[in-house]
């Protein structure tokens, strides 16, 4: 496996984890557990997600520009017939 899907995927279970003790231990700092482990999904477990999953793609394949719509149309048409 590569580097990045290894660090997203300890990263992610860290976070889960970090979760689900939060809710299950009954200790004074159970709000900052689930709360680190929130903070872990968005802020570092999404943007390694994001970038493993874009890279090395066109972001122009997927806006909606003038020559997109046009494809888009043509292909409904021949679909329709």
């Amino acid at each position: 496996m590569k580097l990045i899907h290894i660090i997203t995927l300890i990263a992610f279970i860290g976070s889960i984890a970090s979760i689900i003790c939060g809710f299950f231990l009954d200790v004074d700092y159970a709000q900052k557990l689930i709360g680190f482990g929130v903070l872990g999904l968005f802020l570092v477990v999404f943007p390694l997600f994001s970038y493993y999953r874009w890279k090395g793609k066109d972001v122009k394949d997927y806006m909606l520009t003038k020559e997109n719509l046009d494809k888009m149309r043509e292909n409904q048409k021949k679909n329709k017939i």
